[in-house]
């Protein structure tokens, strides 16, 4: 009886839309949109009681020392020594592997751009060259006249590349170029990232001027103090 049951057709229910009169107010809400709707709301009327109640049996003589030593900014609660949370040992040990990090990337992507290049370039140069060898003069010339005759048939043969094979090569071209630049800013940024950790070594230094300069950079230039070591 049960598979005759599901043999039948069945009638489908379709749900109630929206009147005409009422298609302002957006899609009409059905009993499982309100059940949600009706669930979220309690949610929050169970929150904010509880809060409530906190806030009423809180102890008015209670203190901790996170409230002298923090402060609200923009709703939010900020530790107000949270900049001297490290040692100047831990800021150095978290900067040294920040730059082996950076220059991690720094070679993988080098190593990226040395393997496409080589690629594009094997692949635009003609991979088909030949050596003759000739017994004497006469022959030398036979075989550079058959050749100068072979090249000519080939260059009248050649066809253009499929559009395909122009875009894998447009798209390639432009992954290389992109990769140089990617390489280009890691390598400045791991020479930033070193300037600064050697700028927070020990030793007297100083900025040299312009005029100091020998050769003129766009970064700048320290200068330390020789110190004689024992």
């Amino acid at each position: 009886m049960s598979s005759l049951k599901n043999v039948l057709p069945q009638r489908i229910h379709k749900e109630r839309a929206q009147p005409e009169s009422r298609k302002k107010f957006g899609l009409l809400e059905k009993h499982k949109d309100y059940v949600v709707r009706a669930k979220a709301f309690q949610k929050k009327q169970e929150t904010l009681q509880r809060l409530r109640e906190k806030a009423a049996f809180r102890n008015p003589d209670e203190f901790n020392f996170g409230m002298i030593k923090s402060r609200t900014v923009d709703g939010i609660h900020r530790s107000v020594g949270e900049a001297n949370k490290y040692t100047q040992e831990e800021l150095m040990l978290m900067k040294t592997q920040d730059i082996g990090y950076v220059l991690q990337k720094l070679q993988s992507e080098k190593k990226k751009v040395e393997k496409l290049s080589s690629v594009l370039h094997v692949g635009n140069q003609a991979s088909n060259r030949h050596v003759y060898f000739a017994e004497d003069r006469e022959d030398a010339e036979e075989i550079r006249s058959r050749c100068a005759k072979n090249n000519e048939g080939t260059s009248n043969a050649e066809k253009p590349l499929p559009d395909y094979i122009k875009r894998r090569l447009a798209g390639s071209y432009r992954e290389l170029e992109a990769r140089k630049n990617r390489a280009t800013q890691l390598e400045k940024l791991y020479m930033e990232m070193t300037l600064q950790k050697e700028l927070q070594k020990k030793g007297r230094k100083r900025k040299l001027r312009e005029d100091e300069t020998v050769a003129p950079t766009s970064g700048p230039v320290y200068k330390w103090r020789r110190e004689r070591k024992r």
